[in-house]
């Protein structure tokens, strides 16, 4: 969805009801009620990112860039190391134009100011193995990445590259479905298969939990940043989160068994769950809802 415009991104898929195939992109006038550019491609479309001057389209091996326009004008092509998932991120901010997406090579994010091309990219080498997520800030100054693994989120300077941080999300592996910077970067939110939202400092380390076992001698588990709070969200269905726009200290988080959390936290850590919905009844009753 192109922010709160009536423009949304429509991909087909492979299903027996499928109006459309997965290498089909349409952008949809939801006030006009129709379909008013048609992309075609040579293979599955992944994912797809808006601006209001962008159309960025991610398939299996490559990025592609457009014009937003009645007729798309390709501008750019850019090679990635096999990207099944369709990572990429499109900086939202009117006056920033950087694009994040897989390297060439697995760990690395290739970051490009579609503003100023000839300056080349940025690479940043962020993890040994594949990407599983990545996520900018709003004002694109900051880029998070996960890796396959999941046990690490490292944040980068859009600007050299260089990391700025590394925290800790637990011990055992997990799927990253998602991560968030809240409205000034001081904040990151993060979602995995384990059921759990992390929520981590970024500017003030000393909210992050840390070992008490830190000392020089031991190994890096021991000194690593650990969120300052977490909560469990039933259910084992994928889910995005995100910070709440109008109040600070509140996570939204939407699951994809149609079920919609509000969970608001203190300085201190302390959560509770405020808000909760289900909108497609295909999930378990949660006994313990608020209206």
């Amino acid at each position: 969805m192109l922010f709160r415009c009536n423009y949304l991104a429509l991909v087909g898929h492979c299903g027996p009801r499928a109006k459309y195939p997965p290498n089909k992109v349409m952008i949809w006038d939801d006030l006009k009620k129709i379909a008013v550019i048609e992309m075609e491609f040579s293979s599955t479309v992944r994912s797809v990112k808006l601006r209001r001057d962008r159309i960025v389209v991610a398939l299996e091996t490559m990025v592609k860039v457009y014009t937003f326009t009645q007729t798309p004008q390709q501008l750019h092509v850019f090679e990635t190391y096999p990207n099944p998932k369709g990572l990429c991120v499109l900086c939202p901010s009117s006056t920033n134009s950087l694009l994040a997406f897989p390297g060439q090579n697995a760990g690395q994010v290739e970051i490009v100011d579609l503003g100023n091309t000839e300056k080349g990219s940025t690479t940043v080498a962020a993890h040994e193995t594949s990407l599983s997520c990545i996520s900018m800030n709003l004002q694109g100054t900051l880029l998070a990445t996960a890796s396959e693994k999941g046990t690490l989120i490292r944040i980068f300077e859009t600007f050299n590259g260089t990391m700025v941080n590394e925290l800790r999300r637990g011990s055992h592996a997990a799927l990253i479905y998602c991560i968030n910077f809240n409205h000034d970067s001081s904040l990151l939110c993060v979602s995995s298969d384990h059921g759990t939202i992390h929520i981590f400092a970024v500017d003030d380390h000393k909210k992050n939990r840390q070992s008490s076992l830190g000392v020089s001698f031991l190994p890096k588990y021991f000194s690593s940043k650990w969120s300052f709070t977490k909560f469990q969200v039933a259910g084992n269905a994928p889910c995005l989160c995100a910070f709440g726009s109008s109040d600070p200290h509140s996570v939204i988080v939407v699951c994809g068994d149609g079920s919609y959390h509000k969970f608001g936290f203190d300085p201190q850590g302390n959560c509770t769950r405020e808000i909760y919905a289900n909108f497609l009844e295909i999930g378990n009753h949660d006994p313990n809802a608020k209206d």
